[in-house]
C-alpha cells in the first residue's frame, strides 16, 4: 500500500498530505501559508447499507452520517474527501459540529479533545471523476475512538502541478 507514496512522479508535498496519520487541514495551510476552506457539497442521515456496516463495523440500518467536502486554499481544490459516521457512536458535541458546519474533522477532534488514531487501509492511482481527467490518489482510513471506528473516510487527491508549492 505503501509503494505507491515512493513514486517520483508524485509531488513531495502529495506524498506528505497522504501519508499523514494526522491533520491533512493542517498541512495543507502549512503548505500554502493560507486558511484551507472546507465546502461541504453534499451531507445526510443515511441507514447503513450492509457494506457500510461492515465498513463502520455496526449493524445494518444503523443511522450514518454521509458528508461529502473540498479542501480548497484560494482558489485550488486541493482534496475531495467523503467521510462515513455512525451517529450513535459521535458524542453529542462532535455530532453537532459535523453536522451544521464547514469545520474539518481534524479540527472538530481536537477542540472537543478527543484522542483518536487514523488506521490507512488502502491507497492508490485511480480515476474518480472529481477532477476530470486528472488521475488522484485516493486512501481510506477509519478514524479510531475508543476502541471502535468513529468515522471512516476516503480522500481523493488529484496528481498534478498543484502540488509543486
Amino acid at each position: 500500500m505503501w509503494d505507491v507514496l515512493k513514486r517520483h512522479d508524485i509531488p513531495a508535498c502529495l506524498r506528505v498530505c497522504a501519508g499523514t496519520d494526522g491533520s491533512v487541514t493542517l498541512l495543507l495551510e502549512l503548505l500554502t501559508g493560507k486558511s484551507v476552506e472546507v465546502k461541504t457539497l453534499e451531507q445526510k442521515v443515511i441507514r447503513a447499507t450492509p457494506k457500510i456496516a461492515d465498513l463502520l463495523e455496526i449493524e445494518a440500518g444503523d443511522e450514518v452520517n454521509d458528508r461529502l467536502v473540498s479542501l480548497s486554499s484560494g482558489n485550488t481544490v486541493y482534496a475531495m474527501a467523503r467521510s462515513l459516521a455512525p451517529i450513535k457512536r459521535m458524542p453529542e458535541a462532535v455530532r453537532s459540529d459535523l453536522m451544521r458546519a464547514d469545520i474539518p474533522i481534524g479540527r472538530i477532534l481536537r477542540d472537543h479533545r478527543l484522542e483518536t488514531r487514523r488506521d490507512i487501509l488502502k491507497m492508490g492511482i485511480i480515476s474518480s471523476g472529481f477532477f476530470g481527467d486528472i488521475p488522484v490518489l485516493s486512501r481510506e482510513y477509519r478514524i479510531i475512538y475508543r476502541g471502535s471506528t468513529l468515522m471512516w473516510i476516503n480522500e481523493c487527491y488529484p496528481v498534478d502541478e498543484r502540488w509543486r508549492m
